[in-house]
């Protein structure tokens, strides 16, 4: 038996979730970004309360690495480290895109061949990884440039389907015509729960003083003024 609490503070919603043996067993939300800081402990304690269980008998915990909000991915991963060092817990640190990914491959099985998740990064720029049917990464999860995505997606064989943020200006950039699309940008708590206890059984733990979320580019700061 293993209890896995689930954290995600990478987007507007912020999921905080308690699973047994692959099955969630409480989950809570919090859609207001700038919230997530002062509900996230709230929101761990009622999860906890309503799956009948303490902190105490966590056997793991699971973040969402990102990428995302750079202080959503913060608040998130040192939660989850602070709660690890507590209770002498192991942590696993999932990427959002394969998240998103596995729901599809979950859902569709081997109906697709390929499997894209695609996040918008900033106007003109994505985050974006693939994977085939057998959940094996085929594009690693990276930082790509609008221009860039046509030739890498070109190079993806069979049917497709790409999950994720889905627009008007995405399907422009890659085409209509080979590609099945599926707009969904939040973590299934489901589809994780499932492969956090995979992750599990196999010891796919990371090491907790080491470990940095998934920002894939680097961070975005105005340069200084000059103050004469």
């Amino acid at each position: 038996m293993a209890y896995i609490l689930h954290i995600d503070t990478s987007g507007n919603a912020g999921i905080v979730a308690i699973s047994k043996d692959g099955v969630v067993t409480a989950q809570l939300e919090n859609a207001d970004t700038r919230n997530h800081a002062a509900n996230i402990n709230l929101h761990i304690e009622k999860a906890l309360q309503d799956s009948g269980i303490t902190m105490a008998q966590l056997d793991a915990v699971a973040v969402c690495g990102g990428p995302g909000s750079y202080t959503g991915l913060r608040i998130g991963l040192a939660t989850a480290k602070g709660i690890c060092y507590l209770l002498d817990k192991p942590m696993m640190m999932h990427h959002k895109l394969e998240l998103l990914a596995l729901k599809s491959i979950y859902t569709y099985k081997n109906e697709y061949e390929h499997y894209v998740a695609i996040l918008n990064a900033r106007e003109g720029e994505y985050y974006f990884a693939s994977y085939n049917s057998e959940k094996n990464t085929i594009n690693e999860p990276q930082h790509a440039l609008a221009t860039d995505l046509k030739m890498v997606f070109s190079k993806l064989s069979g049917k497709k389907l790409v999950c994720g943020d889905i627009n008007d200006g995405l399907k422009a950039i890659i085409g209509t015509q080979q590609f099945d699309y599926q707009e969904d940008n939040h973590v299934d708590a489901a589809t994780w729960a499932v492969y956090a206890k995979e992750q599990y059984d196999c010891n796919g733990f990371v090491n907790l003083a080491n470990a940095e979320p998934f920002y894939l580019k680097q961070v975005y700061t105005h340069k200084p003024k000059n103050i004469n």
